[in-house]
């Protein structure tokens, strides 16, 4: 902060800005002294660096490295393409900064973690979305102007106000607001075309939040309620599709599940992974689609 220009302050702004008392600035500069970081002072703007004076760039300790490899393995992890490639070139810059010994710490770590190998291995890498352009449009409180391929294969010119980038799974997602549809929309990023920063800006509604953009009400909502073993309760909660409005234990290693969703099509196919550890209690949409799915399944077997 001090190193920016004019970033001089007094000792009363540096404490307010880091939530600090006054006597722990003036240790953190004695402290900074001791380095031989030369500290100037002047009586009418305070605190700053002599001028010309550049800090070394920050340095990690071990273990905060091993979080940022972490990190970049998730990103590099990624089916977009785009986000690949900026996390190897963000890993190439970092390297170039450190010592020796920190730099065969992050070589070990990069070759030796791995987070989600099966997605990471037999994923296809998709183009599509520009991930950076999207979240400096949120950022900024811009509005975003793409083209979109939605399942069918339509085409059409979509204008949002964009509100969050989400990551389920496989894929990323921006939540907006559509003004084609009057209302909250989410749209795959692989999907997104020749994203586009308009000049114009979007004011945040009233008592909007993470949970309410991604789990919006809508009307065409069941109520869904399934029996899981507890030995795959864990599983479940993480990589449900929703969110858990009730979770009981109802009897011996069974946990009673319910949650609200509108696409039961695709919630039959998605139970089928737990296969019988799972036993659904309603909505009968779902009981009769699950049971038209396995006679189809025992059909294609004879």
């Amino acid at each position: 902060m001090l190193q920016r220009p004019g970033g001089k302050k007094t000792v009363q702004e540096l404490a307010d800005i880091f939530g600090v008392s006054r006597r722990t600035i003036f240790r953190d500069f004695n402290a900074l002294t001791e380095i031989n970081i030369p500290i100037n002072y002047d009586r009418y703007t305070g605190y700053g660096l002599v001028e010309g004076y550049k800090m070394p760039p920050l340095m990690f300790n071990s273990k905060e490295l091993a979080t940022i490899m972490v990190g970049l393995n998730f990103v590099k992890s990624q089916v977009d393409q785009q986000m690949v490639q900026d996390a190897t070139g963000v890993e190439l810059k970092i390297k170039n900064v450190l010592p020796n010994d920190l730099k065969i710490l992050m070589t070990s770590l990069e070759e030796h973690t791995i987070v989600d190998p099966y997605l990471r291995f037999n994923s296809h890498q998709k183009k599509g979305g520009d991930w950076y352009l999207i979240s400096a449009a949120i950022a900024d409180k811009k509005r975003l102007q793409f083209t979109y391929t939605t399942k069918s294969g339509e085409r059409s010119t979509r204008k949002i106000d964009p509100y969050l980038l989400v990551y389920f799974q496989d894929h990323w997602n921006v939540v907006g607001w559509s003004h084609k549809r009057g209302d909250i929309r989410s749209f795959i990023l692989d999907r997104v075309v020749s994203p586009v920063i308009l000049e114009e800006n979007w004011l945040p509604k009233p008592k909007m939040n993470v949970d309410a953009l991604i789990f919006r009400f809508n009307e065409l909502k069941k109520l869904v309620v399934l029996e899981v073993e507890n030995s795959e309760i864990e599983r479940m909660r993480a990589i449900l599709p929703a969110k858990i409005i009730k979770l009981e234990e109802i009897k011996l290693k069974k946990i009673r599940l319910c949650f609200e969703f509108d696409n039961m099509p695709f919630l039959n196919q998605w139970l089928l992974q737990f296969g019988t550890s799972i036993k659904i209690i309603k909505p009968e949409t779902l009981i009769s689609l699950q049971k038209k799915t396995l006679q189809a399944m025992i059909n294609n077997l004879v």
